[in-house]
């Protein structure tokens, strides 16, 4: 019996050094000459709404040493072609990944089964849909709490009084989770207040498409909850095609800047977008590091812009990271 126990001990000790032995493998193919390598994969990333996300990783990279790159899509990815990308970068050398998930009730297992192979951590939402079930971290701000602060705005501006008055909200899609978090942010602000939805549409408008905001009913407000939305509304009202109605929005690129600098929107509720870069790529490089250490979810700050204060110097600083 104590012979047993004793061959049970040294065949667990010789299993620990083989764990501890292929570990320093790993870490010592990492020196100074070789860094680690980090693909990042978004929708659309040659939108400019991606210029300060984009800004923040390379001030991490550059600071901690890290070749990063992210991926040309040209628009929005299924999961499958979302899966192929990951799949070609880290068949193509990627230590790590760092993605924006599809909305699909798929984007979590397969991303799920990704982690087994390299670290991976989303960015703006996760891919559950419910920050709390998901089994990955992802950095991004307070999507509901923006929603909330765009609703507070409104309301400051009436001194808490709008019975009565009407609204559409303007959404990109209605699958992303911050979009659903954010709408469900601002109605429950204004739950009780007597404003009433008149119309909620979603998609990418670019011309005279029969649901687009300038053929919707007349309101009070446009409430645009993503940062293509609030562009789309700030173009409509420049053009006079929303009859009249006041623009109200989250946005981080020049361009909804540019909209709310000329009058065609009332208020930006603007994401940290530099942050969720450099953020996330420091976490990932902390993983990368130290091999039995947990990525964390991170969650960035939001920032209200008005325009009489558009240019006050503690703006300036997430003006510059947007024009980057």
């Amino acid at each position: 019996m104590k012979k047993n126990r004793k061959l049970f001990i040294l065949l667990e000790a010789f299993l620990a050094v083989l764990v501890i032995a292929a570990v320093l493998i790993m870490l010592w193919g990492k020196n100074g000459k070789d860094r680690y390598k980090v693909s990042v994969i978004i929708q659309n990333s040659d939108d400019n709404q991606w210029a300060a996300f984009k800004y923040g990783l390379r001030m991490a990279a550059e600071d901690k040493g890290i070749e990063m790159f992210v991926v040309s899509t040209g628009g929005a990815l299924t999961v499958e072609e979302e899966k192929s990308a990951i799949e070609w970068e880290i068949d193509n050398g990627a230590d790590a990944v760092i993605v924006q998930p599809v909305p699909s009730p798929d984007a979590e297992e397969m991303l799920k089964k990704i982690e087994n192979k390299v670290p991976v951590m989303l960015v703006g939402y996760t891919a559950s849909g419910n920050k709390d079930a998901s089994r990955l971290p992802a950095t991004g701000p307070d999507n509901y709490a923006m929603g909330a602060a765009l609703a507070e705005e409104l309301l400051k501006d009436y001194n808490g009084n709008i019975k009565g008055k009407t609204l559409g909200i303007l959404t990109e899609t209605t699958d992303s989770p911050a979009a659903v978090s954010r709408e469900k942010g601002f109605t429950d602000t204004l739950k009780d207040t007597g404003v009433e939805i008149s119309w909620s549409v979603s998609g990418v408008f670019d011309g005279n498409e029969e649901d687009s905001p300038g053929n919707q009913p007349k309101v009070d407000f446009v409430i645009a909850l993503d940062d293509n939305s609030l562009t789309t509304a700030g173009s409509y009202s420049a053009a006079n095609n929303l009859h009249g109605a006041l623009v109200y929005g989250i946005g981080n690129s020049t361009e909804a800047v540019y909209y709310l600098d000329m009058g065609f929107a009332e208020c930006l509720v603007v994401p940290d977008e530099f942050n969720v870069g450099y953020q996330s790529l420091t976490e990932i490089w902390e993983k990368l590091g130290h091999y039995f250490s947990s990525l964390q979810d991170i969650t960035v700050s939001h920032t209200v812009l008005r325009r009489d204060t558009l240019f006050l110097k503690e703006n300036q600083e997430i003006l510059f990271t947007m024009s980057q």
